[in-house]
Order: structure tokens, then C-alpha cells, then sequence
């Protein structure tokens, strides 16, 4: 390559880069993508099969096929029929007798929705053979009368009748048959290779099928879930080309001795008799437009039999012969029903045939879909950086209510079929991209923000800043909140420990706040601030928490847990070491009121904090939980929002240093499991005695129930509690209370 060529070709992809940044690595992704979609649309995988049936299914739903003719009529094996003239099978004869009865009166086609793939057991001759203690002469006339099946074959010959038969999933033998010659012929490609398949073949006994007029297969294969949508008017069964039961039923009323199938390089377009075509998908098969079930399309076979039904009601009408009773009857799924027998989707096959209303999904909705794909795909690509992000949403609902709507009319309409689900997705996938690559270019420049400030602010102020900006003033809200402090235990003592290691200390610390902490954040908390080896959270902002007490709650038992499991660690490294151990204990106050929350500060610098009369009481609550010798103390709306969660004890009346408004004040014992157990019920049992009997000054009474609790808390969980009761009984049996006294006790430390 010569010097020229190569800066040539320099300058060749840098004005591609150009051009590629110009037009957008976005929207070239999105064409990208667009394609990818059209590929898969040409495979149609079962998913996007499925999803698009589920869509002809709802509009089933939403506008079923309102049957306003009756061209077809069931004569149904019901139990009726069973209980007048025996358990199926009957004798062919009786078959044959309603048969004749239907062609009597007028059947323009009687088609059975059953096999007679077996000789009738009930012939004379089979009972000639099997009854007992016969005479020879009656053996002999039993012999010589013709068999049930000839009988039936008779009088199958002067009707017009379709039998039944049953694709396979497995070849079976087939007998020499002599069948009316039916005549099948193509128009346009071959279409064997998009025909439904069966391996084997059911048929009748050769008796039968050599006198019907027609036969036809009732084989219906559901879709992959269960419904039935679809049902084929031809199909391939052990190798020959079979038409559908009523496929064959439509050529015997039309008298054609040929079907006429109609396809192309897409597949099967319909299937014709003269004067007759039904449009078909690709595999031959017709999507049926369903009406609701319908008792009266039913006739008891026994009514017929009995010679109850007049020629009104079967007259120049379709006969389909099945059954509804339990136990012979073939249930299907439709779009509009969940049990409906299969005879009864065949009449609905009929039906819509018939009344030239039957749905048709035309091969070239395909390509009409791939179309609509691409025009709204690259309208919304062409579009998106020329659009607000409001106007890009409006167009886009605009094509979605265009393509919805479109499908909707020619389904209404004109009874077709187009997927407007395919259209959608794809568009809408390439509006998505557009979308989040907005959204990433936005959270770049919220990195940079929380670059720029992470080193001054906290991160969670970084944060509120870095997604709403307008939060950098100073000001606060009015807000329910649960307030939290917890603080450690003997903290100087601990620390002396560390005299000589203060980085010791500072490690100390830091894996002692660490589970704390995340303690708090698990359950929804907000870090307010470290005040040495203290903690100040708080529930219910920035973020709204309809449930803040109780994750409190939650929160604070957490802590305790986490601190047991950290000092048994720190015991064992103590012991290895050959050092002394001092165990970190906590206490924690928790308080719930309305408080103000808010970037609080000066104008040069604030944080983000909480203030109110609430907090103060939570920060007191905190410090008495040594006094009472309980870790979680928690103010009377903190535990009564809590109270069915969790194991509550009512601790005192008291007024804090500062305020003359008593709060009742209560432990936080543990979970619902511990308020459950005998044990606690049993605690807080004699502790509600106690505490009664101090407040009306039954001094013996409160004493007795001391040390009835003294022997119930064999953990000791109330000891301290009850020696400060007894301290006070003690100190107002000397110097009694003033008549006034309504039990509070005034703390005269913060």
C-alpha cells in the first residue's frame, strides 16, 4: 500500500467515525435490532406463536360469533339415550334405525363423530355362537340372518352418511378396501410437506366403509396449550390424503366428487368443492370463529328414536351424531369455553363454514406484519432525537393505538387475522433502547455529579442531589417518624482497654458499627449521623415506609443479634490470644412522632437530618435503657404500632428531664415467637400485676408479685426491672407519695 492510500483510507474511517457519531450509535444498535426482530419473525418461535394466538383469542372473547342460523344439528348420545335404551355401544341396528329415521326426515349429511372400528359383538350370528343350551334349528336361523353391521351398511348405502375416522400416532394395518372413488386435486405448489401428519389411520370395518358415501377424519389436534383454535379440512393420515369430517360433509351436500386444495409457496391458501371454498392457513387448517356453547343445538338421540322429533328440526340440516355422556364424552378447549364436547367444535365448524363467517389468517399477514415492523421501527429511530421524550411517548402511543386498532377492524370486519403483537414488540424494543440510552447518557452525568461532590457531602445526600437537584436547599417537611439512638455500654471501660492501641480502638469500632449499620439500612433505616460509638437513625424519609415501626423494631433486635454474634467472636479470638475480653452491650431508644426532616444547616454548609420533640424523647429513651436493665426501650406509638409483632412489656410512667407530659415506656422483648411462648405470657402476666398494684399503691401486692416474677424469669430478662421496683416500694414505704400521685416517675437525668 502506497503513502497516499493509506492516508486515504485514514481519512476514510475517520469520516465513517464521523458519520457514525453523527447518526448515533444508538440508533444504529436500533437497526440492528429491528433486523434481529425481523429474523426471528421469519422463524416464528413457539413463544411468539403462542403470544399471537392469545391475542386471536381475547378478540374471540371481546366479539364471539353470534350464531343467528342453525344449519347444524347434534344428536347427541346423552345420558337420556343411555337410560332408555342401554350402555353404549348399542346394536348396530339401532345405529341403523337412526340413521334411517334422520335420512326419513330430510338429513341433508349425517356425519358420526365416533369409529366403528370393531364388528358388532350383538350380531345373530356372535349370539348364536355364545348363548347357551340353543337347539340346533334356532342356532341355524340366527346364522342365517344378516348381521347387524350389514344392516347398518344397508341402510348407509341410501344415506347420505360421513363416517368417522381417527389419524394415528402410530402405523396400524390397513384392510383391502373397494371406496368410492373421491377425486383430490392441487392448484399452485405441492402442499404435502404443510399438511398435518398422522403415522397411522383408524378406520371402520370394511362393511361400513364400503357402503358410506364419504368418510372423513375428526381428529383434532390442540394447541400447544390445550385449546383448540384450529381444526384442519385436510391432512396426510398413514400416508393418503384425508379431508376433515366436515370438509367431507360440505362435498356430499354439494355432490362434488372432487376437493380442490389451493396453495402456494407459503402454504395451503384454502380448501374447495364447486361452489364452495374455505380459506385455510398454511398447514390446511381452519381458524374456527367460535360461538358460545349452546344447549340447543342438541337433540337426544332417544327423541329420535321414539319419533319425537319432527322434519323442522332436521330437515336440509347437518347431522352430527356424538355424545355428551359421562364417560364417552370428548372434551375440548375452546377460546370461549373451557369444557366443550368435540362434536360440538365440529358443528362450529359447520356453523361458521356455512354462514360464510369463518376467520382467516391470509398467508401475506406475514409480510403485512414484517412491513409494519420496519415503517414504525424506523419512524421511531428517524424520529427520537427530533422528539422531546414527551413527544417520542405520544408518537409512540399513536402507533401502538394504530396497529391495535387496525388489527381490531379487520378482525371485526372482515374476519382476518393480523398480528399486531409482532409490530409492537419490535417497535417498542427499539423505542426501549432509545429510551435507556438516554437514561445511561443521564446516569454519566449523574457519576460526574457524584465525583465532583463524594468528597465533601455524604453519599446519600450525593445521591438525592445527583437524581433531584432542586433538594440543594435548605428547608425540611413535616413527617410520621421513628427516630432511633442506640449507644454502647461502658464504652470508657472498654476504651481504657485500648490505652496503648488506639488503632486497635478504631478497628474495634469500626467492626462494631459495620453490622449495626447494615442492620439498619436492611430494614429500610436512614444513617443520620455517628456520634462516636453512638447511632442516629430514622425510619420514614427520605423514602416513604408505611411500616417504619415495625422495621424499626426489626432493626433493634437485629443490632442485639448481630452484637452476641460479634462478641462470641471476639471472646474466642480473646481466649486464643491469652487476652481479656469485655463484652460490647447496646442500648437502643426508639420513639415514633412527627418531626422535621430536611436539609438542615447554614447556607455554606448543612446535612441532611431530623428535629423535632420526638427525637429528643428517643435520644432519653436511649439513655434508661441501663436504668431498666432492658436493651430496647420504645415509646408507647412506637409499641403500639408495633404490638402484634412483636413481644412487648409495658416498663414505666415517666416524665422526662425537661417535659411535664408522661410517656408510657415498654421493652422490646423479642418477635412474635417469644410473645407466643408460655414463658413471656406467664412475664408479662406478673409484670402487669406488679406494675398495677404499684400504681394503687398496694405495696405488699406489687412486692408479691415481684417475686412471683423473680421465680417465672429464670433468664433473669426483668431482674433489673424488679430490683428498681423494689428499690422505689421501698423508698415510698418510708416516705409515702402525695395523695396526688398518679404513678409517673419523673427522671431527673438525661
Amino acid at each position: 500500500m502506497t503513502h497516499g492510500a493509506g492516508k486515504s483510507a485514514v481519512r476514510f474511517v475517520a469520516r465513517l467515525r464521523m458519520y457514525v457519531r453523527a447518526f448515533g450509535y444508538a440508533r444504529m444498535l436500533c437497526i440492528a435490532l429491528l433486523l434481529a426482530f425481523l429474523a426471528v419473525r421469519v422463524i416464528d418461535p413457539l413463544p411468539l406463536e403462542e403470544l399471537r394466538v392469545r391475542t386471536f383469542d381475547a378478540y374471540q372473547v371481546l366479539k364471539p360469533r353470534v350464531a343467528t342460523q342453525r344449519p347444524v344439528v347434534i344428536i347427541d348420545i346423552d345420558e337420556k339415550s343411555l337410560a332408555r335404551f342401554g350402555q353404549w355401544p348399542w346394536p348396530r341396528t339401532r345405529v341403523a334405525d337412526l340413521v334411517g329415521k334422520l335420512t326419513d326426515l330430510g338429513a341433508a349429511a349425517i356425519a358420526f363423530d365416533i369409529v366403528f372400528a370393531e364388528p358388532d359383538r350383538l350380531s345373530p350370528a356372535v349370539a348364536a355362537d355364545t348363548f347357551r343350551d340353543l337347539d340346533d334349528e334356532s342356532r341355524a336361523r340366527l346364522r342365517a340372518l344378516p348381521s347387524n353391521d350389514q344392516v347398518l351398511a344397508d341402510v348407509l348405502r341410501r344415506s347420505p352418511a360421513v363416517l368417522g375416522e381417527s389419524g394415528l400416532p402410530r402405523t396400524v394395518p390397513q384392510p383391502d378396501l373397494r371406496l368410492p372413488l373421491t377425486g383430490l386435486a392441487t392448484l399452485g405448489g405441492d402442499p404435502k410437506p404443510f399438511l398435518l401428519s398422522f403415522p397411522g389411520l383408524l378406520r371402520n370395518i370394511p362393511i361400513l366403509e364400503e357402503a358410506a358415501p364419504g368418510r372423513g377424519l375428526f381428529t383434532i389436534r390442540t394447541e400447544r396449550d390445550g385449546i383448540v383454535r384450529r381444526v384442519p379440512m385436510i391432512m396426510r393420515a398413514q400416508g393418503e390424503l384425508m379431508p376433515s369430517l366436515t370438509f367431507e360433509m360440505l362435498r356430499i351436500v354439494t355432490r362434488a366428487d372432487t376437493i380442490l386444495i389451493k396453495s402456494d409457496e407459503a402454504g395451503v391458501k384454502s380448501v374447495a368443492v364447486p361452489g364452495f371454498e374455505v380459506p385455510t392457513d398454511r398447514n390446511g387448517q381452519l381458524w374456527v370463529h367460535f360461538a358460545r356453547h349452546d344447549p340447543a343445538r342438541y337433540v337426544s338421540a332417544a327423541d329420535v328414536l321414539d319419533g319425537r322429533i319432527g322434519p323442522d328440526a332436521i330437515s336440509r340440516k347437518l347431522i352430527l351424531i356424538g355424545t355428551s355422556a359421562v364417560g364417552l364424552l370428548d372434551v375440548k378447549t375452546t377460546p370461549l369455553d373451557p369444557v366443550m364436547p368435540g362434536v360440538e367444535v365440529h358443528a362450529q365448524v359447520l356453523e361458521s363454514a356455512l354462514t360464510r363467517s369463518v376467520l382467516s389468517q391470509p398467508n401475506y399477514a406475514i409480510g403485512a406484519e414484517l412491513l409494519a415492523a420496519i415503517l414504525f421501527g424506523a419512524a421511531i429511530i428517524w424520529l427520537a432525537p427530533i422528539l422531546t421524550p414527551l413527544g417520542l411517548l405520544a408518537f409512540g402511543a399513536v402507533i401502538v393505538a394504530i396497529m391495535v386498532a387496525a388489527s381490531w377492524f379487520f378482525y371485526a370486519e372482515h374476519r382476518l387475522l393480523f398480528d399486531f403483537t409482532f409490530p409492537l414488540i419490535a417497535s417498542t424494543s427499539v423505542y426501549l433502547v432509545l429510551v435507556f440510552n438516554s437514561y445511561f447518557r443521564e446516569q454519566a452525568q449523574r457519576r460526574r455529579i457524584r465525583s465532583a461532590f463524594g468528597q465533601y457531602l455524604s453519599p446519600a445526600l450525593v445521591e438525592q442531589l445527583a437524581q433531584s437537584p432542586d433538594k440543594l436547599v435548605l428547608g425540611g417537611e413535616e413527617r410520621d417518624m421513628t427516630i432511633m439512638f442506640s449507644d454502647v455500654r461502658g464504652f470508657t471501660t472498654i476504651s481504657e482497654s485500648f490505652k496503648s492501641d488506639p488503632q486497635g480502638l478504631t478497628s474495634l469500632m469500626n467492626r462494631f458499627l459495620t453490622p449495626l449499620t447494615n442492620a439498619i439500612l436492611d430494614r429500610k433505616g436512614t444513617i443520620d449521623k455517628y456520634m462516636g460509638d453512638a447511632i442516629m437513625a430514622f425510619w420514614n424519609a427520605p423514602l416513604d415506609d408505611q411500616t417504619h415501626q415495625i422495621n424499626a423494631c426489626e432493626a433493634a433486635l437485629d443490632m442485639i443479634e448481630r452484637i452476641e454474634t460479634l462478641n462470641a467472636a471476639r471472646k474466642r479470638e480473646a481466649e486464643e490470644a491469652g487476652k481479656p475480653y469485655i463484652p460490647m452491650q447496646v442500648g437502643i431508644g426508639l420513639n415514633t412522632g412527627t418531626c422535621v426532616v430536611g436539609n438542615m444547616g447554614s447556607d455554606l454548609r448543612f446535612d441532611y437530618s431530623v428535629l423535632g420533640d420526638s427525637v429528643n424523647l428517643a435520644s432519653r429513651l436511649e439513655g434508661q435503657s441501663k436504668s431498666y436493665g432492658v436493651p430496647i426501650i420504645a415509646g408507647s406509638n412506637t409499641a403500639l404500632a408495633a404490638q402484634d409483632k412483636f413481644a412487648i412489656l409495658e416498663l414505666d410512667r415517666i416524665t422526662v428531664k425537661g417535659k411535664t407530659e408522661p410517656e408510657v415506656i415498654y421493652a422490646i422483648a423479642g418477635r412474635e415467637d417469644v410473645a407466643q411462648s408460655p414463658q413471656f405470657r406467664t412475664l408479662r402476666e406478673f409484670n402487669a400485676e406488679m406494675l398495677s398494684r404499684y400504681r394503687a399503691r398496694d405495696w405488699d401486692g406489687a412486692m408479691a408479685a415481684i417475686e412471683n416474677g423473680r421465680r417465672a424469669d429464670e433468664s433473669g430478662l426483668l431482674a433489673k426491672l424488679r430490683d428498681l421496683y423494689a428499690e422505689r416500694i421501698a423508698a415510698f414505704r418510708s416516705n409515702p407519695p402525695p395523695d396526688d400521685w398518679d404513678g409517673v416517675f419523673a427522671l431527673t437525668t438525661k
